[in-house]
């Protein structure tokens, strides 16, 4: 019974009357921005944890890289 309603609201608008003023205009934009802002903080969190399942991250050995580091003349 409920969407009836709801269709019925949508199928036959009302003329409402109201008036916004710009400060409300000045809040809808404002909310815009922080929601715009938000989204591209948690896009970027998790762009990175993404990204690090695919990409293919070099694992050297501790040894291996003391005797690629090292100068020989040094260590006789």
């Amino acid at each position: 019974m409920k969407p009836i309603f709801f269709i019925f609201g949508i199928a036959c608008p009302v003329s409402a009357l109201a008036y916004l003023d710009p400060g409300t205009g000045s809040i809808m934009l404002q909310g815009l921005i922080a929601l715009l802002a938000a989204a591209a903080v948690v896009i970027r969190t998790y762009w990175y944890k993404i990204k690090s399942l695919f990409v293919k991250t070099e694992t050297k050995n501790f040894l291996e890289d003391e005797s690629e580091d090292s100068d020989p003349d040094l260590n006789p």
